[in-house]
């Protein structure tokens, strides 16, 4: 019989079995991928297990929604390599610290709920790149050093690695199909693990990257000159991990809410996430962001509570103090073959089906950020040029539909009713509406179905007034909302406006 309870979370109930084996899942794939990111940041290899640690265990408890799980990622890691090889690692645990902080002003702010500003074509791109990037490393494990170079696998190395491989993604493939008591990939992990001790087989093992073995967490306080001068310096490094961290923890937290059919809170996510690498900074850390993998790999695996990442955050601590000797046998393997398979869970074949029922614009938007996100390892920029790109696109639509219906009432009088949002992109097309020379003594400009919508159309209407006031024609400006109305100082002796009828426009707060 389950046993359910609730954990922090007191409208969720848990699966004590399903959330201790998904945790323990997690923990055996983020552990060979924290620790290769650490050595690639040339990082001290605990220095990304102590990453996982806290990052796993805060924002599973504190975190945004259940099921996500964070770890030192390798999004952010990339941010400060350059830091690293300029000033050392004390200046990496300062700068991961100020990034904490920004994170949680971010959060307490709640400017969280900009996430939604991100299209969905963004989405589809930023989570295809994520997934070719994801299979694309485990190809890494293929190769080994030779004299010092790195060469592909080769012979009997080789096929004992595919082999083993296949296997693994045989297991996670078909065993759901019989029972999903226990998660699959835990379960090829083990059988994996059972054949190459058991026939003494020859292959990469976890040790092959590192040794896991150490103490807990050391409180440390980064030793660097702090003044001024070293704001400066490590701010910007800061901002940037800050920024690719929330981006890429809101849009997986965005993804789990799509999976699950759940809704997480971004803002808290930000506190913890900040929270987190705060205490990455002052514990030898080098902090982190939500993974988008191993948060799959433990949905995947039926966690839907956030036991699973305590469970994980805390087994990672355990092997670190006590079990580095068995988890260091670990086949690499078997991990690799669970994160292709996440990989090809990842990514959104759905977006090949609709892609003959897309508009261009988003099609193109879409491949440009999985482009990116693959090229440059870079998730912040990526989303970035694509929420760019995608708000020219819209603006350029929106600036086509602005339209004008004419006619003289049988006072001799014009009126222009403007259909359409008027703002920078479409004052140019609304200036080419009127006739000024060959119109009537007066016109009547009606907005009922407009909304004057920045500063440049403003200026635009401006222009026109000041335009038939030159020829001696008088312009009326009707159903102007009041709060434009009085910015257009310039018109102010040739405007009348309904009052009564005008709507006041507010800018809606979350």
């Amino acid at each position: 019989m389950k046993q359910y309870f609730n954990l922090f979370d007191f409208t969720q109930k848990v699966n004590y079995r399903t959330e201790i084996l998904a945790g323990l899942t997690v923990a055996m794939t983020m552990i060979p991928e924290s620790l290769s990111f650490a050595i690639l940041a040339g990082f001290p290899p605990l220095v990304g297990l102590y990453a996982a640690f806290i990052m796993g265990l805060v924002t599973a408890i504190f975190g945004g929604r259940p099921g996500l799980v964070s770890g030192g990622a390798g999004a952010t890691v990339i941010v400060l390599i350059a830091l690293m090889k300029s000033h050392g690692l004390e200046y990496v645990f300062a700068a991961v610290a100020l990034a904490g902080v920004f994170q949680i002003l971010v959060g307490l702010f709640k400017l969280g709920k900009f996430i939604r500003l991100v299209p969905q074509p963004v989405m589809y791109g930023f989570v295809n790149g994520l997934a070719v990037i994801i299979f694309m490393s485990q190809l890494e494990q293929f190769k080994t050093m030779v004299d010092g170079e790195t060469v592909w696998l080769s012979g009997m190395p080789m096929y004992i690695m595919a082999g083993l491989v296949a296997l693994t993604i045989g297991i996670v493939l078909v065993l759901p199909r019989f029972t999903k008591a226990i998660p699959a990939s835990l379960v090829a992990i083990i059988v994996v693990f059972g054949l190459v001790l058991g026939f003494g087989i020859e292959t990469k093992t976890v040790a092959d990257i590192a040794s896991v073995s150490g103490g807990l967490p050391p409180f440390h306080v980064p030793n660097i000159e702090w003044s001024w001068a070293t704001l400066q310096l490590i701010a910007p490094y800061a901002l940037i991990m800050g920024s690719v961290g929330l981006t890429e923890g809101l849009l997986t937290l965005n993804l789990v809410d799509e999976i699950t059919g759940t809704k997480g809170s971004g803002n808290r996510e930000c506190v913890a996430q900040g929270g987190a690498n705060l205490l990455n900074g002052f514990f030898f850390g080098m902090g982190g962001c939500p993974m988008i993998a191993q948060t799959l790999v433990n949905l995947s695996a039926g966690s839907r509570a956030r036991l699973s990442g305590i469970v994980a955050a805390l087994t990672i601590l355990l092997i670190v103090l006590v079990g580095a000797p068995v988890i260091e046998q670990l086949p690499i393997a078997a991990l690799v073959g669970v994160m292709i398979m996440v990989a090809i869970g990842t990514f959104e074949w759905i977006s090949f089906r609709i892609i003959n029922k897309m508009p261009k614009q988003d099609i193109f938007v879409g491949v440009l950020v999985a482009v990116i996100t693959i090229m440059l390892h870079n998730l912040a920029l990526a989303v970035l040029i694509g929420v760019i790109i995608s708000a020219l696109v819209f603006a350029w639509e929106s600036a086509k539909r602005i339209r004008a219906k004419k006619y003289i009432d049988d006072n001799g009088v014009k009126h222009y009713e403007i259909y359409g949002p008027l703002f920078f992109a479409s004052t140019t097309a609304f200036g080419e509406k009127f006739d000024v020379f060959n119109d009537p003594i007066e016109v009547i400009i009606d907005f009922k179905e407009s909304k004057i919508a920045d500063m440049s159309a403003i200026d635009a209407v401006n222009k026109i007034t000041e335009r038939y006031a030159k020829v001696g024609k008088k312009v009326h400006l009707r159903h102007l909302s009041a709060d434009c109305r009085q910015l257009l100082q310039n018109a102010e002796g040739i405007i009348d406006v309904n009052i009564l009828e005008d709507p006041t426009y507010k800018v809606a707060i979350d």
